[in-house]
């Protein structure tokens, strides 16, 4: 508008001045140069501006090109005419062009307007926009400097109040306060309100801001709605928990707890005289109800520790020959058979999970392919073709050639209290692999499975390999004799273990192929510094009794690690 004003000022004097320069100009050329002018300054100024430089145009004109000429007066009513005409065109053509340049504004405004609305509505449909960037959206759009929603109501944990108003969320700079009745206030709602702090808002803005404040509302709603969801799924999770806990007590707790009562209970009777081979029978029978309650309340314990995120591994280098023979410890005699390369290195784990993972996944393979033999399979070299979190990783193979699982039913496996195929309920409550993969993944590794060429399935432990330096053979050979020694305990024949230590070769047999100096007879080893063993040995379930050397503790849990340094604080203590 300034500018325009200074045009219609001085471009009038300029045109003037050019008519000057020319000796032979009448009254026709300066009215049309005037003109020229007068469009010129409405296409910059505007209206107002335009009708300025029209009267200003018709004096000079008046007082340099009609005459008599340096007056104001005008002697030929004609050239009166020719001036009424010039500010009457000047005028009309001003006001077409600033109707047009206005209307061009309103045309580019309405443009951006639905740009904008459109960006709301495509964000709105896809779910992607937040509230926080509609907020920032909305500082680019009316170019303001802060932007806030509030909320009637107290503060939530971590949001502020001003006025009875709670800060839901909020971009740019500070933010603004929810100030009654101002300019830059949106009422979304009885309860919501949109506040924008900097330049005053035109009016023909407010209805933007209408559209950005029930964007607003509608993404408040859908925040809302996708707690809800959150809430309820988190409530139906619960729920099958506590369905499937409460089928587990009514069930799979109640019948070893029947038996160990009724064992009891005959064994109280004094009217009746058992032999000595019942009541042995009777004893086995309470024994072996307490060792299955014993595993079913140990997997319990261990799921709501997983769910509850309070499984804390106590993480050091780890040998898989160290947790390997005590997690096989009383598996059922000639299933179990181990062939592992002797050159395996390091892991990084916590000893005790890594034994019960195991442990669990071996009485797993054993439970659901009873026809079969399962086997442990190390990598050769101990290295996994796969990294974890960019650091390379060692693995364990547990194979078995059973049934095998459906792919679509693998996810489904590692759930807690899955039971696949026709396993009957007496079994556990399908705790194991959940078990097993949450103690994995809690040591920073991964459990999966993979179906087994010919049948069956394998399952995969991969855990980082240890920063530390290499141990020697000589030192890895105290794992080997503890396994040996407690492989003869559980009667595992020697063909069923091959342990090749590094650099050695098989050497060939007389009659040709080759043979392992190693696949012999365990008994051979020296007894194990770890483990002191005694010879009382119950056949009936194939179980080894040993005592612990010093400093480490028996795990009285059935299928899980027999013997563990005794820390304190272990997640499983």
């Amino acid at each position: 508008m300034i500018v325009g004003f200074a045009m219609a000022v001085v471009l009038p004097v300029l045109l003037q001045l050019l008519l000057a320069a020319s000796p032979s100009h009448n009254i026709t050329t300066a009215v049309l140069l005037q003109l020229t002018g007068s469009v010129a300054v409405a296409l910059v100024g505007g209206l107002w501006p335009a009708l300025l430089g029209a009267l200003w145009s018709s004096l000079l004109v008046n007082f340099f090109s009609i005459p008599p000429v340096g007056t104001l007066t005008i002697s030929d009513p004609e050239n009166i005419i020719a001036l009424l005409v010039f500010v009457g065109v000047s005028a009309a053509v001003a006001a077409v062009v600033d109707v047009s340049a206005r209307r061009s504004k309103e045309a580019a405004r309405a443009r951006a307007e639905a740009t904008t609305l459109g960006d709301l509505t495509r964000g709105a449909s896809s779910a992607e926009d937040t509230v926080e960037g509609l907020l920032k959206q909305a500082l680019d759009v009316f170019q303001m400097r802060g932007a806030a929603l509030y909320r009637a109501g107290t503060a939530g944990p971590g949001g502020g109040t001003a006025g009875g108003w709670r800060l839901v969320a909020k971009a740019g700079e500070a933010a603004p306060l929810p100030a009654d009745g101002g300019e830059n206030t949106e009422q979304i709602d009885a309860g919501t309100r949109l506040v924008l702090s900097g330049r005053i808002l035109p009016a023909s803005d407010r209805r933007l801001l209408s559209a950005f404040g029930a964007h607003l509302s509608a993404q408040l709603e859908r925040r809302q709605l996708a707690a809800s969801r959150r809430e309820v799924r988190r409530l139906a999770e619960s729920n099958t928990m506590r369905t499937s806990i409460l089928r587990a007590v009514s069930h799979d707790l109640r019948t070893p707890l029947a038996g160990i009562k009724l064992a009891v209970g005959g064994l109280r009777q004094s009217n009746v005289h058992y032999t000595p081979e019942e009541e042995q029978e009777l004893l086995a029978t309470i024994e072996e109800c307490s060792d299955r309650l014993d595993v079913l309340v140990g997997n319990l314990l261990d799921m709501s520790r997983i769910t509850s995120d309070s499984v804390n591994a106590l993480i050091r280098p780890v040998r898989w020959y160290e947790v390997i023979p005590t997690a096989l410890h009383g598996m059922p005699p000639g299933r179990v058979r181990v062939d592992l390369p002797g050159n395996m290195p390091e892991i990084d784990a916590d000893a005790g999970m890594l034994e019960r993972v195991i442990a669990n996944i071996v009485e797993n393979a054993i439970k659901y392919a009873p026809d079969s033999d399962v086997v442990l399979v190390g990598a050769a070299g101990g290295f996994s073709s796969s990294t974890l979190d960019g650091r390379p990783s060692g693995e364990l193979r547990i194979i078995d050639h059973g049934q095998g699982v459906p792919a679509e039913s693998v996810v489904r496996m590692f759930q807690p209290f899955q039971r696949l195929n026709d396993v009957p309920s007496t079994t556990g409550v399908g705790l194991g692999l959940a078990v097993a993969k949450g103690f994995t993944e809690a040591m920073g590794g991964t459990l999966t499975a993979e179906e087994t060429p010919g049948g069956g399935l394998t399952m995969v432990i991969r855990l980082p390999l240890s920063t530390g330096v290499a141990f020697p053979h000589e030192e890895a050979q105290a794992p080997l004799e503890a396994q040996s020694v407690l492989l003869q305990h559980r009667h595992m024949p020697p063909s069923a273990v091959r342990i090749a230590p590094p650099g050695r070769r098989d050497e060939p047999r007389p009659g040709g192929g080759r043979r392992s100096p190693y696949r012999q007879g365990l008994a051979d080893y020296p007894p194990s510094p770890r483990l002191h063993c005694g010879h009382s040995v119950r056949r009936r379930i194939g179980l080894a009794l040993c005592r612990p050397a010093p400093g480490w503790r028996l795990d009285p849990r059935p299928g899980a690690a027999r013997h563990r340094r005794n820390h304190s604080h272990h997640p499983l203590a």
